[in-house]
């Protein structure tokens, strides 16, 4: 356990950053999972207008450190190119 102030501040700062991750994360994953439920029902306006949230969500959590910029770009190209798939 922490002993000096500097790394009991260290554990509340800690605690903090992880809260506010997953809870960025976890919308994340949410949008990702409706654009996914959208292209399984075949519905393109539903899949295509998700797939707006999602990009911002990811772009969001890319920008604040969440994940890398290569993954996001990962996440948002697999999703594009299922989606543009959807419309063809």
């Amino acid at each position: 356990m922490a002993n000096h102030a500097s790394a009991k501040k260290r554990v509340r700062q800690t605690i903090k950053r992880t809260a506010r991750n997953r809870h960025i994360r976890t919308n994340v994953r949410t949008c990702v999972k409706r654009v996914r439920a959208a292209i399984e029902t075949g519905d393109a306006a539903a899949a295509k207008k998700a797939l707006i949230e999602a990009v911002s969500r990811i772009d969001g959590a890319v920008s604040k450190g969440i994940y890398h910029r290569k993954t996001g770009s990962r996440y948002i190209a697999r999703l594009t190119h299922q989606v543009n798939s959807l419309q063809s």
